[in-house]
């Protein structure tokens, strides 16, 4: 028995034929047109059938090209913001060196150039390795200073190499005093809850005895370790008081040890290492220091001016080191 064939499927059969065979004699017909009309052909081609199709693929071509682009611009980017950054660390470092270079001139060979390199292991975040050692006269507790301040003191020497202690560590304790040397105190360092947070206390101060905000302190001096003058930072607030007793003052540090990357040690070499360098860190306070006490000294007459100012000066700091 023949298969059975629907008279539909007979006409869709016989409709693609027809349409097949229209097609290649519409090809055929095109492809012997002359030239400019195949041009027109094909431009109305592009504007009506093929329109959607067309603006299509240059959509995805613009996306392509943006993409291309904006990496590129990406990349140019990147190496602006890295060549921005390394030039602002250059110029930081070349001023740190100008001003220790500066600082050195006027201080003389005692004081002796070191290169500070982070150590980078857990637990030594106050620590400094320093690339000059016992060959260039530098010992243990010498201190370590930058043209802003104070930095540290060192702790371990070897032939040409040191470990140094900033002023963040817990161990670090130095004496300070008011840049007039009125008020002197223990200047001692206190954790923030980031490192960056962490700041010195001046305590042991007189109860009697005020410090404006923004005062100048100094290292005072006092015993064999840190020189007189050294700048250590300026008065911030009031930490707290006992009453009749004593007060403690935050100090803001004048230095950094996070941004520290040049240094100068401070050494008791055959040049003699001076004892006060109060013109070498703070040279326009001093000037204005002494400027105030002449005018107090003339208002009170010169003759008791000068002793009675000194006297006080003792008997002040014996207190204090007393009650220390």
């Amino acid at each position: 028995m023949p298969a059975y064939e629907s008279e539909g499927g007979d006409r869709a059969g016989r409709r693609q034929i027809v349409l097949s065979l229209l097609f290649l004699i519409l090809a055929a017909t095109t492809l012997y047109l002359p030239g400019h009309v195949q041009e027109e052909v094909a431009s109305s081609l592009r504007s009506s059938v093929l329109y959607p199709f067309i603006a299509t693929q240059r959509a995805v071509a613009d996306t392509r090209i943006r993409a291309t682009r904006m990496e590129e611009l990406q990349a140019q980017l990147d190496s602006a913001v890295a060549s921005v950054s390394a030039h602002r660390t250059l110029a930081h470092e070349n001023r740190q060196l100008r001003s220790l270079l500066g600082l050195r001139e006027i201080a003389g060979p005692a004081f002796v150039p070191a290169t500070v390199v982070r150590p980078g292991t857990r637990g030594s975040e106050s620590m400094l390795l320093l690339n000059v050692g016992s060959a260039d006269g530098v010992a243990v507790n010498d201190p370590v200073v930058s043209a802003e301040g104070l930095v540290g003191i060192v702790r371990e020497v070897r032939g040409r190499s040191a470990i140094a202690m900033d002023w963040t560590h817990p161990d670090f304790r130095v004496s300070g005093m008011a840049v007039d040397g009125e008020v002197f105190g223990i200047v001692e360092p206190r954790r923030g809850s980031f490192r960056e947070e962490d700041r010195l206390m001046l305590s042991g101060t007189p109860f009697h005895a005020e410090l404006a905000d923004s005062s100048l302190v100094v290292t005072s001096g006092r015993g064999s370790v840190y020189p007189r003058g050294i700048t250590v930072g300026r008065v911030h607030s009031l930490a707290e008081a006992e009453a009749g007793w004593r007060k403690s003052y935050w100090i803001l540090p004048a230095v950094r040890p996070a941004s520290v990357t040049h240094v100068l040690v401070m050494t008791d070499s055959e040049a003699e290492s001076p004892d006060d360098v109060l013109h070498l860190f703070t040279e326009e306070e001093a000037v204005d220091e002494e400027g105030e006490d002449s005018e107090i000294g003339g208002e009170e007459g010169a003759g008791e001016g000068g002793g009675g100012a000194e006297g006080d000066s003792q008997s002040e700091s014996e207190d204090v080191g007393g009650g220390g």
